[in-house]
């Protein structure tokens, strides 16, 4: 293992830059327990050349929103023909884009809350306010309000009165020129990881999420004390069977690879919601996918270093 060189791609210039710097560090460090040779590489001018004279064995993508997770650098990856770990260009693609995201899940007969997704220019074609209250006739209140692709909760807004929608929706614009509007599900928030093995993708133990503020935006994400986190989840083994059931299915219907981190609500009534899924997600010293690594008696290091073996195995 030390002989075999691993090139973690972090940073890049989207809105989630620092948090990847962080998912980076993190994971180097872990990486480099397991005796591998590490390289941190920040995804600028300087990668392509990088790439080509140093020919790591295998790259890690540990970059947040944009070119990490749209598909971009995994297609640069994929032209240089160099092994990495993580979701192909398709792949990503399917998962960056919100709305296409929870209709795939949707036409499998999982839950989603009802959604609506309208761009920028409709509102001002047609009216600001006449599409709000259409928006509000349609999917009631209260909503939740994300851009249709992103990630970290960045521009997520919780909207409980009407009057709240044109701040929230300009808010929403900052992040995207393309809004998701989706039914406001209360309920027991969860994130389950899914980690692929030699018998094929499977869920870790789901954690729980309780943000102080009751909403778990990119503040409650990323600052330590914000937010209470309950791994395993404090679920009903019925419950906890279905959120399972739900990130594996979500894994296998958008041709996720790898590792993957999908969004639930649990309601109250026992349905599970499918919310989002992530191709690359957060590995930071807040974030959820380590705590169920360990949950699951396992280690960020541990998990990754597989995972480095079998993107090598599957160019050889």
């Amino acid at each position: 293992m030390a002989e075999r060189t691993v090139a973690v791609l972090a940073g890049g210039l989207s809105h989630e830059r620092d948090v990847s710097l962080r998912s980076g560090r993190r994971l180097s460090v872990a990486l480099r327990e397991q005796g591998l040779t590490v390289h941190e590489w920040d995804t600028d001018a300087s990668l392509l050349a990088r790439l080509r004279d140093e020919r790591p064995d295998s790259a890690v993508v540990a970059l947040h929103g944009g070119e990490g997770e749209n598909g971009s650098v995994q297609t640069v990856l994929e032209m240089l023909g160099i092994p990495y770990v993580g979701t192909s260009s398709q792949g990503c693609r399917r998962a960056w884009d919100k709305p296409i995201a929870k209709a795939l899940v949707a036409k499998a007969d999982f839950a989603t809350p009802k959604w609506t997704v309208l761009p920028h220019s409709t509102f001002r074609e047609l009216g600001a306010q006449a599409v709000l209250d259409a928006m509000v006739d349609s999917l009631g209140l209260p909503l939740i309000l994300k851009p249709d692709q992103g990630g970290s909760a960045l521009g997520t807004q919780v909207v409980r009165d009407a009057a709240e929608l044109p701040a929230a929706m300009v808010g929403c614009f900052a992040y995207g020129d393309t809004v998701l509007a989706e039914r406001f599900i209360d309920g027991v928030e969860v994130a389950v990881t899914v980690v692929e093995g030699d018998e094929g993708p499977r869920a870790l133990p789901a954690v729980e999420i309780v943000p102080e503020s009751g909403v778990y935006d990119y503040t409650a994400r990323y600052t330590a004390g914000l937010t209470d986190f309950f791994s395993p989840a404090r679920l009903s083994d019925q419950a906890a069977k279905a959120v399972g059931e739900l990130a594996v299915g979500a894994h296998r219907l958008l041709g996720l690879r790898d590792i993957s981190r999908t969004d639930a609500i649990v309601a109250a009534d026992g349905t599970v919601y499918f919310l989002e899924v992530n191709s690359s997600p957060g590995l930071t010293e807040t974030s959820t996918v380590p705590m169920a690594m360990e949950a699951a008696g396992t280690s960020l290091g541990a998990v990754f270093a597989d995972l480095v073996s079998r993107a090598v195995r599957r160019a050889s």
